[in-house]
Formats: C-alpha cells, sequence, structure tokens
C-alpha cells in the first residue's frame, strides 16, 4: 500500500473517530439534560404532594369555623350557670387549641390598620378618635390556616368624621 492510500484511510479514521466524538458528546449531553429534568420533575411532584397534603385539611378546617364562631358568641352571652360558662369555655379552648395545632392562626384586627387582603370592611364609622382606615371592631374574626388566608375578618373601619356643613354634600 502506498503511503497516500494509508494516509487517507488514517484521515478518513480521523474524521470518523472526530465525528463518533461529537456524537457522544451530544449523547452525554443529552442524557445530562434528560437527567436534570427528571430531578425537576421528581422534585416539584413531591412538593405539589406535600401541599396538597398539607392543604387538604383547609376544607375541613373552613368547615369547623363556623363551630367556632357559635362557642364564641356562647362565651360572649350571659349565662345564668357558672358551670355551664365553664363547660362552653373548656369546649372552646380544646377546640381552639387541635385547630391551632393543625395550622389555623386567627387574624388579630382591631386597633390594626385595614388591609383589604385580610380584612372585609362590612361598617365605616365616622370618628374623629381614631385614626383614618383603622379597625374598630370585628363581626367575625379572621383565619390564616398555614399561611394561607382561609377566611377575612369582617370588620367595622374608622373614617374621618364629616363637618356638618360639608360642601360637598349636595343640598336639595
Amino acid at each position: 500500500m502506498s503511503d497516500t492510500v494509508v494516509a487517507a484511510e488514517l484521515d478518513q479514521l480521523r474524521i470518523e473517530r472526530d465525528g463518533l466524538r461529537v456524537e457522544r458528546d451530544e449523547l452525554r449531553d443529552t442524557l445530562l439534560r434528560r437527567q436534570a429534568e427528571f430531578d425537576n420533575f421528581r422534585k416539584r411532584t413531591e412538593r405539589e404532594r406535600i401541599e396538597q397534603s398539607q392543604y387538604a385539611s383547609m376544607e375541613v378546617v373552613g368547615d369547623l369555623l363556623p363551630i367556632l364562631d357559635d362557642f364564641e358568641r356562647a362565651l360572649a352571652a350571659d349565662s345564668n350557670s357558672p358551670e355551664y360558662a365553664k363547660g362552653v369555655q373548656m369546649i372552646y379552648s380544646r377546640m381552639s387549641e387541635s385547630l391551632k395545632k393543625t395550622g389555623l392562626e386567627p387574624i388579630d384586627a382591631t386597633g390594626k390598620p385595614f388591609d383589604p387582603h385580610l380584612h372585609q370592611a362590612i361598617e365605616r364609622v365616622e370618628t374623629n378618635d381614631s385614626p383614618d382606615n383603622t379597625v374598630l371592631g370585628e363581626f367575625q374574626r379572621g383565619y390564616h390556616f398555614k399561611g394561607k388566608l382561609l377566611r377575612p375578618s369582617m370588620v367595622k373601619v374608622a373614617v374621618p368624621a364629616s363637618p356638618r356643613g360639608d360642601s360637598r354634600i349636595l343640598k336639595i
């Protein structure tokens, strides 16, 4: 065989070898990407599963809130029997503590600035005794459940008192 034929075959083998290296590198890159995609999928699926299990009880806790409200109303009502009031208080405390353990947190609204993300304004009270947009009281307590708003607080909010001779009021 002549040197030119051997050199040509050698060049051909080098070209084939370089092509196989490029193909190998592309396959390795594809494999690494697929492994990363699968790992991300696995992590996302696990995170979604955890979230679903954490918030699965959210609906049940939401259904128990009216009962908690009823206990609060019962505690606020006058009772002729101190034993009855003590029993209602004990039941309320146990239920409240159990719900707190599951992730229920009451929203502290009274005296705080009105926040439309946490509060639902039911009544506006004209007053100069409190700053504008301050929550003056709660009609119904709001709750967070594991960091998410479960129910907004129904509140009455302070607004500035308008002077009697307010020129903005249309007199007919």
